[in-house]
């Protein structure tokens, strides 16, 4: 039996805290946490979501996402909106506040990511990422 420092469950837990603190700190001056930070870049990508797809598309439980969205709602950076055809969905939008941080934000989460990989490869970073969708499935 492997010992826990050899525990795949446990190595992906610390890599994981590393890089959480990492963005965390980074992210800070803009009073965002990583979960805000990373459903803002979801928005970039896709216009006008449904909550349930951002939830599925980001592998989020609706009680989690639902705050969360309030609290970014709360601070100006995205809206809510009824769906025109289904007035039951809420469409959820980037406001200008938030497109104005997007650069900023998208520096910072590359800076992360920097920071995290530096000890590394470009061969190693590349499969790191493939492992890490690969544990995904």
């Amino acid at each position: 039996m492997d010992s826990y420092e050899d525990c795949i469950i446990f190595l992906l837990a610390k890599a994981y805290q590393r890089g959480h603190a990492e963005l965390k700190k980074r992210l800070e001056p803009f009073g965002l946490t990583p979960l805000q930070q990373l459903i803002l870049a979801a928005l970039e990508q896709e216009e006008g979501p449904s909550a349930g797809e951002i939830g599925k598309r980001l592998v989020l439980d609706n009680a989690t996402l639902s705050g969360t969205l309030d609290r970014m709602a709360e601070k100006g950076l995205i809206r809510k909106e009824s769906d025109p055809s289904d007035k039951r969905m809420l469409r959820v939008r980037l406001t200008p506040k938030a497109r104005a941080l997007s650069q900023s934000l998208g520096q910072a989460r590359q800076e992360s990511n920097e920071e995290i990989l530096s000890r590394l490869s470009l061969e190693e970073k590349l499969l790191l990422k493939r492992l890490l969708r690969d544990l995904q499935v």
